[in-house]
């Protein structure tokens, strides 16, 4: 059955890049919405790079006031929104946000770990908070794009968590994004392996 693929993919070892299972919840989430194949992948590549960032600042033992589950729980839920709006999956477009977070509200999750649906492109806004800034980051990085304005942001964080000038926090930064973006091609792979069509029809009305 497809829908034991989405689990399969969401959860079993990759052939491809070495990825981290998505939470078991969220697996069963997307088997649920009946989410297409590449989107279980593309949230299983964004999810993996947003725990290599926490890895990173967890290492730094920077206080950063995040919640480690809910960042992860928000790059592994970004893009749900485009199980209603599939033609985003591959062209440009900002109907999935909102729409992700009233379908995860509606699937019984917490609007605080709904929200990330809706800031993952928005990071200049007020509601966007550190943790929001981690995933909007991975959700770039993934695919090695940097975004000079959303570093910036998450540098600010940094350097106000450590004191260190802001320089320094870049250049530190710079340094684990570059080495997340060497498998850039990789996640990519991985993700273009699989198709967009919806794994399931288990839609609530």
């Amino acid at each position: 059955m497809t829908s034991s693929r989405v689990l399969s993919i969401a959860l079993r070892g990759t052939d491809g890049p070495v990825l981290r299972p998505l939470p078991v919840e969220v697996a069963e989430l997307l088997e649920g919405v009946g989410a297409s194949l590449r989107l279980v992948a593309h949230l299983r590549a964004v999810h993996d790079v947003a725990g290599q960032l926490l890895e990173w600042v967890v290492a730094r033992d920077l206080d950063l006031g995040v919640d480690p589950e809910a960042v992860l729980f928000g790059a592994a839920t970004h893009d749900i929104g485009k199980v209603l709006y599939p033609e985003e999956l591959s062209a440009p477009g900002s109907r999935h946000e909102e729409a992700g977070r009233a379908l995860l509200v509606a699937r019984g999750v917490d609007p605080v770990r709904a929200r990330f649906a809706g800031t993952h492109a928005s990071w200049t806004s007020e509601e966007a908070g550190t943790e929001d800034l981690l995933v909007s980051l991975a959700d770039k990085i993934w695919k090695n794009r940097r975004v000079a304005e959303l570093e910036d942001l998450v540098v600010a964080r940094l350097a106000a968590a450590s004191g260190r000038p802001g320089w320094e926090e870049f250049l530190d930064l710079d340094s684990v994004l570059a080495r997340i973006g060497d498998q850039a091609d990789e996640r990519l792979a991985f993700q273009m392996s699989y198709s967009t069509a919806a794994s399931g029809p288990v839609m609530d009305g």
